[in-house]
C-alpha cells in the first residue's frame, strides 16, 4: 500500500485575517503539511509577467514544486477565479463542471485524475454555496458529475461546503463514502474555529490513517479558514472497477 497525504485549503484570495494579501504565508503553511495532493478554493489567477502573486495559482505551484491544474468558475478583473489542485503526483486528467444554481455567485468542482503507481486516484475539489437550498441543489450537480461516467480507481471529494450543520450535503456525502470522516472539525474562522466547513471524504478501499486540522501559528492568520488533511493509503489496483456516483442520494 502506498500512503499519501491530501489537503483542502480555502486561501481566501490570499488575504489573511489581518487583512493582508500574503501568497508567500500561503505557501508556508501549504508547505508544513507536505501534501502530495491539495485542492485549493477561492484562488486567483491574473497576469503574473506584470506581478508574479497576480497568479496566484501559479505562484503557489512554483513555490512548491508541484504541477498545477485549474478550475476556473468566474471571471475576475482581468484574470479568472474558481478552485486550483496542486500535485505532486502524475496528472492523468482533469474536468471542471458548474455548480452554480441560479443567480447566486457562480461554483464549481473540478475533477482530477493523478497515478499512485497502477491506481488512478479520482480527486474532486469543490466549493459550495452559502445557502441552504443552493447546497442542496449542488448536491445533486455534484451527483450527476460524479455519475457521468466510471472511475477505476478510488474517489477523493474534498472541499469548501459552507455547511456547518448536518444538513443534506453532510447525510448525502456520509451514504456515499460509507468509511471515511464520520467526525467534522471546526475549521472557521480560523483564529478560534467555531463552524465545519471544510472537509475531505474518501471511498472505502482508500485507509484513512489520521485525519485532522492543521493548526499552526501561520495558519490562524493566512486564511479566514484552517486547512484539513488526511493520511491515505492506496491499495494496489484491485480486479473489478465500480462506476461512480450510483449510491449518493438526490437532493432531499
Amino acid at each position: 500500500m502506498t500512503p499519501i497525504t491530501i489537503a483542502s485549503y480555502n486561501i481566501h484570495r490570499g488575504v489573511g485575517l489581518d487583512r493582508r494579501r500574503d501568497l508567500d504565508r500561503i505557501g508556508i503553511v501549504i508547505a508544513e503539511m507536505n501534501p502530495d495532493v491539495v485542492g485549493l478554493q477561492e484562488v486567483i489567477r491574473e497576469d503574473g509577467n506584470v506581478m508574479s502573486t497576480a497568479d496566484q495559482a501559479a505562484y503557489l505551484a512554483s513555490k512548491l514544486g508541484m504541477e498545477l491544474v485549474m478550475g476556473e468558475t468566474r471571471p475576475h478583473g482581468a484574470g479568472i477565479y474558481g478552485n486550483a489542485v496542486l500535485t505532486r503526483l502524475p496528472v492523468v486528467g482533469s474536468v471542471r463542471h458548474d455548480l452554480s444554481h441560479g443567480l447566486r455567485e457562480p461554483r464549481g468542482c473540478l475533477r482530477v485524475d493523478v497515478a499512485v503507481n497502477d491506481v488512478v486516484l479520482h480527486v474532486f475539489n469543490c466549493h459550495f454555496g452559502l445557502a441552504f437550498r443552493e447546497r442542496r441543489a449542488q448536491l445533486e450537480l455534484l451527483a450527476g458529475f460524479i455519475r457521468a461516467g466510471s472511475c477505476a480507481g478510488p474517489r477523493v471529494v474534498m472541499g469548501d461546503f459552507n455547511e456547518w450543520h448536518r444538513g443534506p450535503v453532510t447525510r448525502g456525502l456520509r451514504l456515499e463514502f460509507a468509511s471515511p470522516m464520520r467526525r467534522m472539525r471546526r475549521t472557521h474562522p480560523a483564529v478560534f474555529p467555531l463552524f465545519r466547513l471544510d472537509r475531505i471524504y474518501w471511498d472505502v478501499e482508500l485507509e484513512g490513517e489520521a485525519f485532522h486540522v492543521h493548526r499552526s501559528r501561520l495558519a490562524r492568520v493566512a486564511s479566514d479558514h484552517l486547512p484539513v488533511m488526511v493520511r491515505l493509503r492506496v491499495r494496489r489496483r484491485v480486479a473489478t472497477p465500480y462506476v461512480t456516483g450510483d449510491a449518493l442520494p438526490p437532493a432531499e
